[in-house]
């Protein structure tokens, strides 16, 4: 077992078509973790992760703030509690209000040939 502070984990900045996202990555093959990652987005008010898709899926859960989740076809309003489920292969974005910081957990399975 290991127990830890999220603080203690540098924060990176997210890359390409991102706007003001940090992550944190929490829970991962370094860490021991051979099936899933568990990671913390941090973002800036009015922030975005990039449009994207990839072949696995990923769950969410927001702890702060507020926006709207950008999906093929619908946009999803979320605050705090809300629970998302993103299938693999589906474009999605997250985008956080303006005046709203967003912080959610995110996790998702680990690649057998993990890149961060």
């Amino acid at each position: 077992m290991r127990k830890f502070h999220y603080s203690s984990i540098e924060p990176k900045e997210v890359g390409e078509g991102a706007k003001g996202v940090r992550v944190r990555w929490l829970i991962d093959r370094d860490l021991g973790a051979e099936n899933f990652a568990m990671r913390l987005f941090e973002m800036d008010p009015g922030g975005r992760t990039p449009l994207h898709r990839h072949p696995w899926e990923h769950e969410i859960f927001f702890l702060e703030g507020s926006g709207t989740i950008i999906g093929w076809s619908t946009e999803e309003r979320f605050g705090p509690g809300d629970v998302a489920f993103i299938p693999p292969n589906e474009l999605h974005q997250i985008r956080g209000d303006e005046g709203s910081r967003v912080k959610f957990l995110c996790l998702i399975p680990i690649p057998k040939a993990e890149s961060k």
